[in-house]
């Protein structure tokens, strides 16, 4: 089996090129739990590919189409699929059954106490089976709800609250959460509310409180929007290449995804993004725009490999903060770029929660292995420098089945070519 891919660009330093992208996994497994929660009241469009959401979209099937009991225990794994080892915990925790909720040896080091204490909290049956406050989880239910409130930090996963926020209205008592602390990735709360809202749910959200009653969803359809996190490498491509105008059908302007801020982000780095008939066009033609002195990520955290990589390459010393939620994702996000950017003289450093980017030993060797982690966006966000290195490895180049399954035919497309390594 290939681990490994060669990454090189040998097409014109002028691309021009239409990519179709697949649909935002974000929504697609909001969409997919909503639909399930809704006794298939709710229809979903547009579904994505990516494995997150097949493997979601598999476990919620078969649940629904195999009767469970409290007497026998059936595992749902939910391998390195972050997201839906979040929504599930919620999900199952109302559901009639016995469950072993698990996932890979990455998955058991993401901690997910803080959701799991909230649902104890709200009357779930759940026990950690390994250490305490990580998964595996073992839940049983239906819980019996005990309270209508609960108090859950806003400052750690965004998908803490959408979990809850989805299984609520169908709480007896509903639900009302207080947010403690500053909200961080708040464009995905903010979608999953307007999903709900789609599907006939309302709900109150003032100042640190989200409030939605018992209530039934209605009959409706959501239609996934194409995945703006994937957006945002064709945006490092444009950044980076001599020239460069790429279009993207279907993107909307007024997006619910958090990350198509990477279309303000962007003008810093010289490129600009216009609206066409049936989504967006970006193109390569200004010179850098104004740099800011710190870019502060923490609506878009999903965008900051990207960004990180795009600033190191262009040789600009740019500061970042909103990063803390990288180091409990697939990998600890910060370290892997710390260890990936050395390898072109770039270092990136902390201090007080700000990181500075040093690019004053930046240089492109004509070799370059670069390490995955079992992280996706880590060989998405660095494969564009492809462009500027000879030749660039990827480790684990299949890692991209995660989010963005096509993300080496698309690159293809536009002149890259991606030469799979004989396994060692």
């Amino acid at each position: 089996m290939h681990k490994n891919a060669l990454v090189s660009f040998k097409g014109t330093q002028n691309i021009q090129a239409e990519i179709q992208l697949t649909g935002s996994k974000s929504e697609c497994n909001r969409a997919l739990i909503i639909k399930s929660l809704s006794k298939n009241l709710v229809n979903v469009e547009n579904l994505s590919n990516a494995a997150d959401t097949v493997t979601l979209n598999a476990i919620l099937s078969d649940l629904d189409t195999t009767d469970t009991d409290s007497n026998s225990l059936k595992t749902v794994d939910v391998g390195p699929a972050g997201t839906a080892m979040r929504f599930l915990s919620a999900y199952l925790s109302a559901k009639n059954g016995n469950f072993l909720l698990t996932g890979t040896e990455r998955m058991k080091q993401r901690p997910i106490g803080i959701l799991t204490e909230a649902l104890k909290e709200i009357g779930a049956n759940i026990n950690y089976t390994e250490k305490e406050g990580f998964p595996p989880l073992n839940i049983s239910g239906p819980l019996n709800q005990a309270n209508a409130s609960v108090k859950i930090k806003g400052d750690v996963s965004s998908q803490y609250i959408s979990a809850l926020l989805m299984l609520a209205p169908t709480l007896p008592q509903g639900l009302t959460l207080e947010i403690v602390g500053e909200l961080t990735s708040k464009p995905y709360v903010e979608m999953t509310l307007a999903m709900l809202s789609e599907c006939g749910i309302s709900h109150q959200w003032r100042e640190n409180l989200i409030s939605i009653p018992h209530q039934d969803f209605k009959p409706s359809t959501l239609i996934v929007e194409p995945d703006w996190s994937a957006a945002s490498y064709w945006y490092s491509i444009v950044a980076l290449a001599k020239n460069a105008t790429i279009s993207l059908p279907h993107l909307r302007d007024k997006s619910l995804q958090g990350d198509s801020q990477i279309q303000q982000i962007m003008e810093v780095f010289g490129v600009s993004t216009s609206k066409t008939a049936n989504g967006i066009s970006f193109t390569k033609d200004k010179e850098l725009g104004n740099i800011q002195q710190v870019l502060d990520l923490k609506t878009c955290p999903d965008l900051a490999q990207t960004i990180v990589v795009i600033a190191a390459a262009l040789g600009i010393k740019m500061k970042f903060t909103g990063l803390e939620t990288l180091k409990i994702k697939e990998t600890d996000r910060v370290a892997a770029l710390q260890n990936e950017l050395a390898k072109i003289g770039v270092k990136l450093t902390e201090d007080n929660l700000v990181y500075t980017l040093d690019c004053s030993g930046l240089h492109f060797p004509k070799k370059v292995s670069i390490a995955t982690y079992e992280d996706h966006r880590m060989a998405m966000a660095f494969a564009p420098l492809a462009l500027l290195i000879e030749e660039l490895e990827i480790e684990d180049y299949n890692v991209v089945e995660k989010s963005y399954p096509y993300f080496w035919e698309d690159l293809k497309k536009v002149g890259f070519e991606v030469e799979p390594l004989s396994a060692l």
